[in-house]
């Protein structure tokens, strides 16, 4: 069976092509997939909106009927990044949903993808950082309420750490999250990670992957993981434009061999997400998310 992949047309919110948001990444994503001949009609599942429910698990139930109502106090848009008005709303809800339907698509076959998610700033009383509700929080704990896992493992290498998938699961004691990320970026207050790997900036393949080399295994020996989150964003890259890391192309599919490999040997499913990218190049960035889905396939 192909990989599964999870998408919808509106992951696109239709913003300006000069958004420090480069919105446009998801349909090229898409092009590229399909390019590449991994987004056939076996492999694609179209995401349905998260339910106010499920995204009352992570956030404050405030702030999801803000959200739901495109009624967010401009404060917190700011801190967003951008207004929330109907389609933004809509995408967040999809992308969630999204997330939720890959991680029981990466149960059921071992590993799938959503084409969106890793928006792992979004905090518990509110979102912040591009990021609206965090849908890989949501579905940690929808399926941990659902009873379909009992242990779970979120592991964040987009460059940003992961901040608000620690607020959110910080007092859960069947999730542990780990973040690597830049030790200079955003957010310039974290907040502590079960396990946080700071590096500096400027470091590139070879010192990447080999510190990730090394905990990996120490993860495997903190529970029998029922399912892996994944978030590889593609900001670590050299040619991101809010990322410090050096990574190359080359060292982006080294990570994602490392990550994936290590969890499918054990039998562990995962569920990949494409967290962040900011290149002005947005086909290039939308190749560099390809990846991911790339090192998947051989896997599923």
């Amino acid at each position: 069976m192909p990989l599964q992949i999870v998408h919808h047309p509106d992951y696109d919110a239709g913003f300006a092509t000069n958004h420090r948001f480069p919105m446009s990444k998801y349909p090229l994503l898409m092009e590229a997939l399909r390019s590449r001949g991994l987004a056939g009609p076996g492999a694609l599942n179209t995401a349905e909106p998260a339910p106010a429910p499920w995204l009352k698990l992570a956030h404050a139930a405030t702030y999801v009927d803000q959200v739901v109502s495109c009624s967010v106090p401009e404060k917190i848009e700011r801190e967003i990044g951008f207004p929330v008005g109907p389609r933004v709303s809509l995408r967040a809800q999809l992308a969630t949903g999204g997330t939720v339907a890959a991680a029981r698509l990466g149960l059921r076959h071992g590993i799938a993808c959503n084409t969106a998610g890793g928006s792992h700033h979004a905090r518990r009383a509110q979102g912040a950082g591009f990021c609206t509700f965090n849908d890989v929080a949501v579905a940690s704990l929808v399926l941990l309420e659902e009873g379909a896992v009992q242990k779970v493992l979120v592991v964040d290498l987009d460059v940003h750490q992961g901040d608000g998938t620690a607020d959110i699961l910080g007092d859960e004691p069947r999730v542990f999250t780990f973040s690597m990320h830049g030790e200079r970026n955003y957010p310039t207050r974290k907040i502590a990670s079960d396990l946080d790997v700071a590096l500096p900036d400027g470091t590139g393949d070879a010192a990447y992957v080999e510190r990730l080399d090394t905990i990996l295994p120490e993860l495997s020996t903190r529970a029998h993981w029922d399912i892996v989150f994944y978030n590889a964003g593609v900001d670590v890259h050299a040619g991101d434009r809010l990322g410090r890391l050096a990574l190359s192309d080359h060292g982006l599919r080294a990570r994602d061999e490392m990550v994936i490999g290590h969890f499918r040997a054990l039998g562990i499913p995962v569920c990949g997400v494409i967290g962040g990218g900011y290149s002005t190049d947005v086909p290039a960035l939308a190749a560099r998310h390809a990846i991911l889905f790339e090192v998947a396939s051989g896997f599923a």
